[in-house]
């Protein structure tokens, strides 16, 4: 089984992250969820990424790597959506990385220095009209690396939600969870 670290998105660390995480141990693997907001849960995205702002982008992505060095090198990285940064850059930079899963978000490899590592399998989630991954070029990231990479996988579910993963939130869609959650787990079970 394989061993995860997921991190969270700009709501903080809510429910819906949590039974996400919950749905990776029932199948057998060991995951870990560490909050990088310290217990602030908020009510709309705005409020989480205005608090991630006045923390700077550059704590997160710091906290996220401090949670990773208690960890085991041979981990796959989760990120959902402002997670995404930790997730990706640990995954990129962080020697014996056994794959990605970015939800909703990705970066250009630049951002983090040099290539894709090419051992190192990724997946990428998202919704084809979503304003923030599809309108802000997270998109055009995605597809890039997703072809960039030895095992680079872009899956595109219809519809516009940002988070739909978060059974939570407002925006949840139970049916692209249900086919996210397969695919990821099929991803799993290929790195272990």
């Amino acid at each position: 089984m394989a061993e995860v670290l997921v991190f969270h998105h700009g709501h903080g660390l809510t429910t819906g992250v949590r039974a996400f995480a919950e749905q990776l141990r029932a199948a057998g693997h060991t995951v870990h969820v560490p909050d990088l907001f310290e217990g602030r849960v908020f009510d709309s995205l705005e409020e989480g990424v205005g608090y991630a702002e006045s923390i700077g982008f550059g704590t997160i992505v710091a906290r996220g790597t401090a949670a990773a060095e208690l960890l085991p090198h041979d981990i796959v990285y989760l990120g959902f959506s402002l997670g995404v940064l930790p997730a990706q850059k640990l995954a990129q930079t962080r020697a014996g990385a056994k794959g990605a899963v970015l939800f909703e978000a990705c970066v250009p490899v630049s951002e983090f220095g040099g290539g894709w590592p090419r051992d190192v399998p990724v997946q990428i989630h998202g919704m084809e009209a979503d304003p923030f991954f599809a309108g802000e070029g997270d998109i055009d990231a995605a597809r890039a690396l997703a072809g960039a990479a030895a095992d680079g996988e872009l899956f595109l579910y219809p519809g516009d939600r940002h988070l739909f993963s978060d059974s939570g939130l407002p925006s949840h869609d139970e049916r692209a969870t249900t086919q996210a959650i397969r695919r990821v787990l099929a991803l799993l079970d290929r790195v272990t």
